[in-house]
């Protein structure tokens, strides 16, 4: 959950002091609170189940089909006494093939009654991809949909949700959610220091690597956000959160589902997402809340068919996972005048929330445009210098820090990562540069490995992305890095048009220019790769969300991944970008 930093921070080259400094350490306005973070995560998730057995809990987008809170647990025991029938046990992971169905949430909840784990893959991944996860993982059941079903690689147990392919062995969801309860052991005993989420991670570099998240800092993270006589995000029982992040985004899962179980809160799914048909089920289920990323942000903020829905019951919009501009955020409060809009930061070994919008608290305080809160309450979080390591006050950019019981455990079967990722202090480095301003505020500059070095100054890609994102004639765009002999790297621009639009790479280089910007911004050059322009209209997806999801820009049915290495090396081409069937 990345924001776009404000331009008046320090971001210059400086020489390191002598000695190190004493290390200033930032935490929440909101006092630190209790955390029942010895339970397991279903025991804590349903803790409340009294209060709201009968209400609303699971709403499925598609069919209609509503489970209360009182069904949600029963199915979710019943799953588990299923997957226990077929030999899943404490310590084994299941793998989660899903798009965001109320079975997801069954089999999630049914994996923490176990003791096991549940991993989850992106469904639309390649045949490779979902294969080296399984592998990894060391999942020993697959539940997923019959349709990718033809892209499992095993011989292992394979659930299909609907009707499974009469051609392949697969079994029926029944023979979990028709299975008796009463047969779950009440002998498991589960540590809070055991793995109940293993979502999949780059971490700040490399192949993506198994998270482990335990019940206690799954719960930690909810509790931060949720919990107290003033939450953090204040969701009631009334409320109804729109599902339409995938569930396999620890982002969605954490938030849309688990903050939701926790508050009592419906949670509408939406298994992929469509504008118009999102508009309309916020307007249908008078939707209270949603947790977005910006390239939706841009697809709202631009889209005509919003002024054709009743959206007047949407109170918090919460962005996430990805930078967002100030302009963007400014033109979509104008869309949605009665919601409060703000943004969130986090990354997946965090827990993954590091920081929260003070806007959404149950007494709220305003947000600062541009900035992604305040940093998580029962947590440290600290700035380091990104060349010496030494701590930063205020106002200085440097390496966000995070400490506290909600960050992962480790990386699975990966020791060396794990020392590299977490010091011997327990502090867990993000990988991205931001600053704290004077009131407490956290912004974030972009992430340390994507950095342009401009003649001897970092240049944040995210930074330049919103500036040009606030033109009226570009669609989308994404800066990356390209050599140069005498800046050192310069950067350069991918950009689409709007539709029935003009655009020239002069009238960007005027718009660049008459910014309130630093040179080194006005360094900006452009590149018009034949693929970057696409007719038609472009519809906004989720691209940079975040290492373990490819940077990627959707164009009808065809898939633009920007290439890993941006133009390091050399100009860029279409050869350096990979394409593949949405």
């Amino acid at each position: 959950m990345i924001s776009v930093s404000s331009p008046q921070h320090d971001n210059s080259p400086s020489a390191p002091p002598s000695s190190p400094p004493e290390t200033v350490i930032f935490r929440s306005r909101l006092p630190d609170i209790p955390i029942s973070n010895h339970l397991p995560l279903h025991t804590y998730c349903f803790e409340k189940l009294s209060d709201f057995a009968d209400n609303p809990c699971l709403i499925s987008g598609t069919s209609g089909r509503i489970y209360t809170f009182a069904e949600t647990y029963l199915l979710s025991r019943r799953t588990a006494a299923g997957l226990s029938s077929l030999g899943i046990k404490h310590g084994d992971v299941i793998l989660l093939l899903l798009q965001n169905i109320p079975e997801f949430a069954f089999a999630f909840m049914a994996a923490s009654f176990l003791g096991a784990s549940a991993t989850a893959a992106n469904p639309f991944s390649t045949p490779a991809e979902i294969h080296k996860q399984f592998k990894a993982s060391g999942a020993k059941l697959i539940i997923t949909h019959s349709i990718f079903v033809d892209k499992l690689q095993t011989g292992t147990t394979v659930i299909a949700v609907d009707d499974p392919p009469p051609d392949k062995s697969c079994l029926p969801f029944t023979v979990l959610s028709d299975a008796n309860e009463s047969e779950i052991s009440e002998l498991i005993s589960i540590s809070p220091d055991d793995t109940v989420a293993l979502p999949f991670s780059s971490g700040t570099t490399g192949l993506p690597k198994g998270v482990m998240l335990t019940h206690r800092s799954m719960i930690t993270s909810i509790a931060q956000q949720v919990d107290g006589e003033n939450p953090n995000l204040f969701l009631k029982s009334d409320d109804v959160v729109l599902c339409v992040l995938p569930l396999f985004h620890i982002f969605s899962l954490n938030f849309t589902l688990l903050c939701s179980l926790r508050s009592g809160a419906a949670v509408l799914t939406m298994p992929k997402f469509e504008i118009e048909a999102m508009l309309r089920l916020i307007q249908k289920y008078k939707v209270t809340a949603t947790a977005v990323v910006p390239p939706l942000v841009l697809a709202l903020a631009k889209s005509p068919l919003l002024e054709s829905f009743d959206l007047n019951s949407i109170r918090i919009v919460l962005s996430g996972a990805a930078p967002l501009g100030k302009e963007l955020q400014t033109a979509l409060c104008r869309r949605l005048p009665h919601a409060v809009f703000g943004q969130g930061y986090g990354m997946t070994e965090a827990g993954p929330v590091i920081s929260m919008c003070p806007a959404f608290a149950k007494h709220p305080t305003e947000a600062k445009s541009g900035s992604c809160g305040t940093v998580v309450r029962n947590a440290e979080l600290k700035v380091i210098d990104t060349e010496t390591g030494f701590s930063l006050g205020r106002n200085k950019s440097g390496e966000i820090c995070i400490r506290g019981a909600q960050i992962m455990k480790g990386y699975l079967n990966d020791p060396e990562a794990t020392l590299a990722a977490i010091d011997v202090e327990g502090w867990l480095h993000t990988g991205d540069v931001g600053y704290v301003d004077d009131d407490d505020e956290i912004y974030i500059v972009d992430r340390v490995k994507e950095l342009i070095k401009f003649k001897g100054y970092q240049v944040p890609p995210a930074e330049l992305e919103g500036l040009l994102l606030s033109h009226p004639f570009i669609a989308d765009a994404a800066v990356v890095p390209q050599n140069d002999e005498v800046a050192g790297e310069v950067p350069v621009a991918f950009i689409v048009r709007s539709k029935d639009t003009e655009l020239t790479e002069e009238t960007v280089k005027e718009f660049i220019a008459k910014q309130d910007v630093g040179d080194e911004r006005r360094a900006l050059r452009w590149w018009s790769g034949e693929v970057l322009w696409w007719s038609g209209e472009v519809p906004a997806v989720v691209r940079r969300w975040s290492d373990e999801i490819p940077a990627v820009v959707r164009r009808g049915s065809a898939v633009v991944r920007r290439w890993s290495g941006g133009c390091r090396g050399g100009t860029p081409s279409f050869s350096s970008l990979l394409l593949s069937l949405a």
